[in-house]
């Protein structure tokens, strides 16, 4: 599937997250020459899978009737890559209410991006120009940009 080139305007900043880890970029070119730099590196620390989180059993629920059924076990590694994507959100809601953000591009895998955009406010979601539902965070940033700027965003309009 062939995707339309991404412009990135002058200090455009872009966050490439996932789960466990994120990277905010800004650019300090112009969309004809990119050149983003890394302003901030967040980081998870270790979210484990739920198997390792969690031994117990689900539970069971007995309803009127002498019915019983199962409860789903909690997902402790979503729970943990939601949190992280909140705390991502904030940070970037932190960095727009001091006036810095004027354009965002947010690349996430799509679980990811989901809760991104959940937990940006109306004003900070106004300023994305552009989501790329992908996992760029193990690119290193020269990687990320030829990848954007080669093609690999979805444009809004």
């Amino acid at each position: 599937m062939l995707m339309k080139k991404l412009g990135l305007p002058h200090n455009a900043w872009v966050v490439v997250g996932d789960g466990r880890k994120a990277l905010v970029l800004r650019n300090e070119g112009d969309e004809k020459f990119p050149n983003l730099k890394t302003v901030d590196v967040l980081n998870a620390g270790d979210n484990p899978a739920t198997s390792q989180l969690g031994s117990d059993r689900p539970g069971r629920t007995s309803e009127h009737g002498g019915h019983h059924g199962a409860v789903e076990q909690t997902d402790w590694h979503e729970i943990a890559e939601n949190d992280f994507a909140r705390r991502i959100a904030a940070a970037l809601e932190t960095r727009h209410a001091s006036g810095d953000i004027d354009a965002l591009v947010v690349v996430a895998p799509p679980r990811t991006l989901a809760e991104l955009r959940h937990n940006f406010s109306h004003a900070l979601r106004a300023k994305i120009v552009a989501e790329v539902n992908k996992d760029l965070t193990k690119h290193p940033v020269h990687a990320i940009e030829r990848l954007l700027t080669s093609g690999g965003g979805k444009q809004r309009q």
